[in-house]
């Protein structure tokens, strides 16, 4: 506020529950009706307000929309319990709310308490409201971390062809075997290819334009690589630099610019059938969890998914064998008590007035000796025995059921979210339904 032009004259400032003028004051005597009405006090250590700076991607948002989310951002991170007052800066590239809050609540009765993780909170909800507006969010923010330019140590900032040339230096330097493989090699490491008559044409997606390759510069055409590969010339980069990884596209790419598309069938079939909300919280999981490549989520999925079936096998396993010993113990306990009866019904010659007489019994003992063959029993445990391998298989299970509980929730969240980005990124539909849709986004174009 102190530098009007940087909030258009006061016209990027909104207000909740208090005046921008004077809100300092305000918020100094909301404290000392706080202190009136609780009797709590605190030391030097007390805080008369917060601040969260929001900023966005230059050319992406006017200066009005980013103040509106700044209000929402601030209305739903206090829950309209504190006064806020929201300024919006265009001094800058990049435009950028400061967002100011009272710790003291309207009532005057509590008080807003920096919490452990709040950092993570405040992340969460200003990258869900970027979502569910259609805006970029940060992949992974670093604060006052270096620049991308620092980064990348004494060289300048790497253009578009640049980056496509690193890719395809470290396409050769795993020695494919012609020039149809380098372009697979390249389709893995994110880039994608499109070969019309005799240009082959490189396109990053996020990027608004596909690259020729033949206009990288003469070492890029496709006869001086295929010269490379086969050994008939060393390759001569375009450009000489120190970069930890190529250029690599990630999920979060992906999905912005499907956000970002906005026309054609297949964004109106995706925003038909998909929720902003979901996506804000996919998005969400997939930085928090670093999961930004599509096989390394397929990877983790079909792993949680192994450990899940895997230990649900053995909690079941453990409840059959349980089950088992229940039954073997009382048959165990009926054929001992049966067997001298049984015994005189054999030496009687199986005579039907003994039969008569002992039914019940021979009954039992014949009902043990079926369940000992159903079980493959040659050798017949003690009741001991039995008890101390239930014993053992009851606290296995107990051991396992946490687990098993922490692997059921991992694996029900991967494959809500992979399930989320398959349909957000079109990877659910047919092979038929991909075409159609190509020639339908061409015609709208």
């Amino acid at each position: 506020m102190e530098n009007p032009e940087k909030t258009d004259h006061g016209r990027l400032i909104s207000c909740y529950q208090c005046n921008g003028e004077i809100a300092d004051a305000e918020f100094l005597f909301s404290k000392r009706q706080y202190l009136n009405k609780t009797g709590r006090s605190r030391s030097s250590d007390d805080v008369i307000a917060y601040q969260v700076r929001q900023s966005f991607v230059p050319g992406e948002i006017t200066p009005e929309e980013a103040n509106r989310l700044g209000v929402e951002f601030a209305k739903r991170f206090t829950k309209g319990n504190h006064a806020f007052v929201v300024c919006t800066h265009v001094d800058r590239k990049h435009i950028h709310n400061h967002i100011i809050w009272n710790s003291t609540s309207l009532d005057c009765t509590r008080k807003f308490r920096d919490f452990i993780g709040s950092a993570r909170a405040v992340r969460r909800l200003s990258d869900t409201i970027c979502i569910e507006n259609g805006y970029s969010v940060i992949e992974s923010p670093q604060g006052h971390g270096k620049s991308y330019g620092q980064w990348l140590g004494g060289n300048t900032k790497l253009s578009h062809r640049e980056q496509l040339c690193a890719v395809i230096d470290e396409a050769l330097a795993q020695k494919p075997a012609d020039f149809s493989e380098l372009l697979e090699l390249l389709k893995k490491a994110g880039i994608q290819t499109d070969r019309r008559g005799r240009s082959v044409r490189l396109k990053v997606p996020g990027w608004e334009r596909a690259v020729r390759l033949d206009s990288l510069g003469p070492a890029y055409t496709e006869p001086a690589l295929a010269a490379v590969i086969s050994g008939e010339k060393a390759h001569t980069p375009r450009r000489k630099f120190v970069r930890a990884d190529p250029p690599k596209v990630n999920l979060l790419v992906d999905i912005q610019t499907k956000l970002a598309q906005g026309k054609g069938t297949g964004y109106a079939r995706w925003a038909g059938s998909f929720n902003l909300k979901q996506m804000a919280q996919t998005v969400n999981y997939l930085t928090e969890h670093k999961l930004l490549d599509y096989d390394e989520l397929s990877e983790k999925t079909a792993a949680a998914s192994a450990r899940y079936n895997e230990l649900s096998a053995q909690i079941k396993a453990a409840e059959k064998r349980m089950a088992e010993i229940a039954v073997l113990k009382t048959h165990i306990v009926n054929y001992s008590k049966t067997l001298s009866v049984y015994a005189a019904y054999r030496k009687a010659g199986y005579s039907k007035k003994f039969l008569a007489e002992h039914e019940s019994e021979i009954l039992l003992h014949k009902a043990a000796k079926k369940a000992f063959d159903e079980l493959g029993v040659e050798k017949l445990p003690t009741v001991k025995e039995l008890q101390a391998e239930y014993g053992t298989l009851l606290a296995g299970k107990k051991a396992a059921y946490s687990e098993y509980r922490a692997a059921r929730d991992e694996m029900r969240e991967l494959l809500t979210v992979k399930a989320n980005v398959d349909r957000m990124l079109g990877k659910d539909q047919r092979p038929e339904d991909i075409e159609r849709e190509r020639k339908e986004n061409q015609k709208t174009v």
